[in-house]
């Protein structure tokens, strides 16, 4: 089976998650993903298949060469992200692609190549896309596709060597939490790989630096015709908080290594508002001086309307990966040499996001990410090339071949 038919399965099982829910998984529909992976596993007889508690997935590759060192993992994640409705997906074929603007169904929406550039390596090839109505997931189901693609090869082919190879799919990747109870001493490798990434031949060892801000706003709420003087509007306060970060350091105005301010939610009445940002980049040192500037901007609120009128609770999310990754070069040097034997060239980006391995790299598993193959994750335009996907599975092959 070539991985694209596997996503086409995948995308059909809904596994969002969710930011304000507590539990791990963050959502009850991530279960039903586990729950076929591991059936899927079972099936191609991968060995030590542990589903946890926390609805983590392990499983390993037995070695062909017992004497094959080291014992390489590969990692992806179950749930989609929140951004886009996610359920209910209807993944549609387009053979041939001609480089032109893509209809998504009868939604009206469209993927045009002038704002992805990514799309003119497939022209000629097979894309899976949307109808226009919800996201395709292929962030990360193309990495799950390519990873058990790759698995079913190698315990089909007794030609190619290599050793254990091990094999993780996490949930609540997509809210930050996919490697908090991660079991590194049960996965047992020596390094692994996210598959969790764009393009084919992308290999990505830096991330943001990434903290989450929520911002409690308290106002005063009276009856507005007797209000002069008195009431303090908790909404006002918010956006006059959000006005006073930097315009041009927001993500619609930053690429590249450029770091970034995101209000990504806001609810509020007179009385009470809440604001939660997240605020990103690669350096940290930055990173702390974006800090500053909404800890100040909330320091003057409580200076001009009272003391305690904003509130800010700030969490760390994850740290650049490459602090720990580069110990490692030879991770890094083996799949760029895995991208060159299938016939492509690495391509070493900087992640405007994180990944597992953002976390798992401090944890003392490095991680570097891999592409999949697809784009436009986290909306209604993503979608996924058949071509790459099996491109990347080979590359898959050529990293574990001992």
């Amino acid at each position: 089976m070539r991985a694209y038919e596997r996503l086409l399965k995948y995308v059909t099982i809904s596994s969002p998650s969710n930011p304000d829910s507590s539990s791990c998984p963050s959502t009850k529909e991530t279960w039903n993903m586990a729950e076929y992976l591991k059936k899927e596993m079972e099936e191609l007889g991968l060995t030590d298949i542990i589903l946890d508690e926390n609805c983590y997935l392990y499983a390993t590759i037995p070695a062909t060469d017992k004497n094959a060192a080291p014992v390489i993992g590969f990692i992806a994640h179950m749930d989609v992200s929140c951004d886009a409705p996610s359920d209910k997906v209807k993944p549609s074929i387009i053979e041939n692609y001609d480089g032109k603007e893509i209809l998504l169904g009868s939604s009206g929406a469209f993927i045009s190549p002038a704002d992805n550039h990514y799309l003119k390596h497939c022209i000629g090839k097979t894309l899976i896309v949307t109808d226009g109505t919800t996201l395709l997931g292929a962030d990360d189901k193309a990495g799950i596709a390519e990873i058990l693609t790759m698995a079913e090869r190698l315990l089909t082919d007794d030609t190619i060597k290599h050793g254990d190879i091990k094999i993780a799919f996490t949930p609540d990747e997509e809210i930050g939490r996919g490697a908090d109870k991660f079991n590194i001493e049960l996965f047992g490798a020596d390094f692994a790989y996210t598959v969790d990434g764009g393009p084919f031949g992308e290999i990505s060892y830096e991330t943001f630096n990434a903290v989450f801000v929520e911002a409690e706003f308290k106002g005063i709420s009276v009856h507005p015709g007797t209000a002069k003087n008195i009431m303090i509007n908790s909404q006002l306060a918010a956006m006059e908080l959000f006005s006073m970060l930097p315009t041009a350091e927001r993500p619609e105005h930053t690429e590249d290594r450029e770091g970034f301010f995101l209000l990504i939610s806001s609810e509020g009445i007179v009385e009470k508002t809440v604001h939660k940002y997240i605020i990103r980049d690669h350096n940290y040192a930055m990173l702390q001086k974006r800090i500053v500037i909404i800890s100040g901007a909330a320091q003057f609120l409580n200076l001009k309307y009272g003391k305690d009128t904003v509130t800010l609770k700030i969490e760390e999310s994850y740290r650049n990966m490459a602090e720990e990754v580069l110990k490692h070069p030879q991770i890094i040097e083996r799949a760029c040499a895995a991208v060159r034997k299938t016939g492509g060239t690495p391509q070493i980006t900087a992640v405007r996001g994180g990944t597992d391995g953002s976390k798992l790299s401090f944890m003392g598993l490095p991680c570097p990410n891999l592409g999949t193959g697809s784009g436009n994750h986290h909306g209604r335009m993503e979608f996924a090339c058949a071509e790459e996907m099996d491109k990347t599975t080979e590359m898959l092959i050529e990293i574990a071949r001992a």
